[in-house]
């Protein structure tokens, strides 16, 4: 045997060619009627995201919601749009790109990093299909969902397989489900707080607000409010706080149905009629900075809480691309790989 353990003269085995794929929600191409329209009807088409029978949701989309949505939202998203684009595909490439050269130091030419839109562009299929003309064997699919929902990560779910089910030759596939109590995303999320604490001085209540769904989405199984809660508990363990201080609430509910509740907006309203003045808010929902955070919170909730008597209301900033974010992801990245390093080994 040699110094390495390997017998003399046996082969190395070259590196299985392997795709990671970061996945987020989506965005319009612009920030106009025509484009947010389009845009949110391969959303709202989804029925992962909505359960109504087609012939009673399909007319109601096409004749009522998109005409009336369409403008209003294209004037929520020209509000935050850069000179870049979307802030969501924007802050999603600056990450995939970070996460990319970060595995590309470790393991080299075989690991190809792409990013895809659940809806818009790019697309599922377009980057699995990019991965396949690479000669990737092994594809590894990670959300950029912390929290496990069937709205989010099982509608990421089906657009991977209902591709690949289309092909041949199906690579080895690894999808991640959820990582809502990692330890790493969990120190990144804490240590944005303490940041944005040591800068801007510590707020009355901090608000833990994450993305809602319907209550009969709970009702039926989904277990989101659970993965929430486990985020939410263990971001105030870290940083020694309790939930008095720093609530959980659901924001950006849609139509009229009831949603997970504490509502966000009603929550910030309370605080107000309470005399609390200073209110930080972070999302950790949402991976990076988007329509949600940027407009709904930033500028909508914000003028809700002043309106209501509050002084100042103060955002931390998503992960984005930052050190930490990376970092969490590239530990999580490698733990998913090591599945099958151990199946090799």
């Amino acid at each position: 045997m040699s110094e390495t353990g390997r017998s003399p003269g046996r082969p190395t085995e070259p590196p299985i060619p392997t795709g990671v794929v970061l996945v987020n929600l989506g965005t319009p191409d612009a920030p106009t009627p025509r484009a947010v329209r389009r845009f949110l009807a391969e959303f709202l088409h989804d029925r992962r995201v909505v359960e109504l029978t087609r012939w009673l949701w399909c007319p109601l989309l096409h004749f009522v919601i998109l005409p009336l949505r369409g403008a209003r939202s294209a004037r929520a998203y020209a509000s935050i749009w850069t000179p870049e684009g979307s802030p969501l595909k924007v802050f999603t490439e600056r990450l995939t790109a970070a996460v990319a050269a970060h595995l590309r130091a470790s393991h080299g030419a075989s690991i190809t990093v792409r990013m895809a839109m659940r809806y818009g562009e790019p697309s599922i299929r377009a980057e699995l299909r990019g991965l396949r003309d690479a000669g990737c064997a092994r594809i590894l699919v990670l959300p950029l969902y912390p929290q496990y929902s069937a709205t989010t990560t099982a509608s990421v779910f089906d657009a991977v397989t209902n591709e690949l089910s289309r092909w041949r030759d199906v690579p080895a596939l690894h999808f991640v489900r959820d990582y809502a109590e990692d330890v790493r995303w969990v120190e990144a999320v804490a240590a944005s707080i303490e940041t944005h604490w040591q800068t801007q001085g510590r707020g009355e209540r901090l608000l833990l607000s994450f993305h809602g769904i319907p209550e009969a989405f709970d009702r039926a199984g989904d277990p989101y409010r659970s993965r929430c809660e486990a985020s939410a508990a263990a971001i105030r363990e870290r940083l020694g706080i309790d939930p008095a201080f720093a609530p959980l609430t659901f924001q950006s509910r849609l139509g009229r149905a009831k949603w997970l509740a504490p509502y966000t907006e009603a929550t910030l309203r309370h605080f107000a009629t309470e005399g609390v003045r200073t209110v930080d808010v972070v999302c950790p929902g949402f991976a990076v900075d988007c329509l949600e955070t940027l407009e709904e919170i930033a500028i909508v909730n914000r003028g809700l809480f002043i309106d209501a008597g509050g002084h100042e209301l103060r955002c931390v900033p998503c992960l984005n691309a930052t050190e930490d974010h990376v970092a969490a992801l590239n530990t999580l990245i490698h733990r998913e790989l090591g599945h099958w390093s151990r199946l090799d080994g």
